[in-house]
């Protein structure tokens, strides 16, 4: 069982009446789940990852105004009803369980208290952040307003945002693995060649992500969320196959026979969603196509690999 099953569980069977018996009149404005930083968070964890950072918990998130009138008194009541079993946390850690007011949540996660409003803010803050904010489960949010600003941020990024993004993406894929694998291994650099294909595979996959309109998460998350995404999701055995394949001779013909593909199955996508208009296999000139559409006249000016 992972940590996000079991803090649901502890809610479902303890929690819930907790806050039913001691806070009757608040209990329909507490929004419950477990959220944030950590792979608990995103249901991946295992028994290794509870060396650190891991708590047995969920997450009680309040208004500011109801934080100023119960939040250490529910603090008290959270802390008895879970006990303190938190491992070592290290110092980028999870920002952890218990009571928190929603504005400092979104704020310790995305650098904000509410969704964003600026394409500046969707453009440059990073993926990961915002994935982080929108991850896991609620458990239950009456109130709402918890869930308004994870629901815009999971579905609000403008499309001329996302178009610059996914330029970006393009033209790094397109110089990192159509271009630089290959003369790298020409110029017998085989660590510079490996180095390609790891800018090539974060890019690619972070590419899937945008066409899936998804925020990409942590590194380390990257190809299992990635798994999961309805288009071009299986393109994750192929990128991890590039990281973990043998680089011998016929190793790296056959790597750059899958880097072709790849970018041929996203050409396919890119012209699916109307992206890019051409026919190239070399995904440089889809790039500048994607940024060539962008309305926002100040957007579309900034520099291709930027965003």
């Amino acid at each position: 069982m992972n940590g996000l099953t079991e803090a649901k569980k502890l809610y479902t069977e303890r929690g819930a009446r907790m806050l039913h018996e001691r806070f009757p009149e608040y209990e329909g404005r507490i929004a419950v789940g477990l959220v944030g930083r950590g792979s608990q968070c995103f249901g991946y964890d295992d028994i290794i990852s509870r060396d650190h950072d891991f708590s047995n918990g969920f997450c009680l998130f309040l208004t500011d105004e109801d934080d100023a009138k119960i939040g250490v008194a529910l603090s008290r009541a959270y802390r008895e009803l879970v006990g303190a079993d938190e491992t070592e946390r290290s110092a980028l850690g999870s920002s952890g369980t218990g009571v928190m007011r929603i504005s400092d949540f979104y704020r310790q996660t995305i650098g904000l208290a509410c969704a964003p409003s600026a394409w500046q803010d969707w453009l440059y803050t990073p993926s990961t952040a915002f994935a982080e904010a929108v991850n896991g489960e609620v458990f239950r949010d009456d109130l709402g307003q918890f869930s308004r600003i994870r629901n815009e941020i999971a579905n609000g990024i403008p499309e001329d945002v996302r178009r610059k993004k996914l330029a970006a993406r393009l033209i790094f894929m397109a110089q990192s693995g159509q271009y630089n694998y290959s003369r790298c291994l020409g110029h017998n650099e085989p660590g510079a060649a490996i180095l390609a294909l790891s800018e090539f595979v974060k890019n690619a996959a972070e590419c899937v992500f945008l066409l899936n309109r998804r925020h990409a998460p942590y590194y380390k998350w990257l190809l299992r969320a990635m798994r999961e995404l309805p288009r071009l999701g299986s393109l994750a055995d192929a990128l991890e196959f590039l990281l973990t394949a043998e680089n011998s001779d016929d190793g790296a013909k056959l790597k750059a026979e899958v880097i072709e593909d790849i970018c041929a199955q996203i050409v396919a996508e890119l012209r699916a969603q109307k992206l890019s208009c051409g026919s190239w296999d070399y995904l440089e000139p889809h790039a500048f196509d994607v940024q060539s559409h962008i309305e926002n006249r100040e957007i579309r000016s900034l520099h291709i690999m930027e965003g």
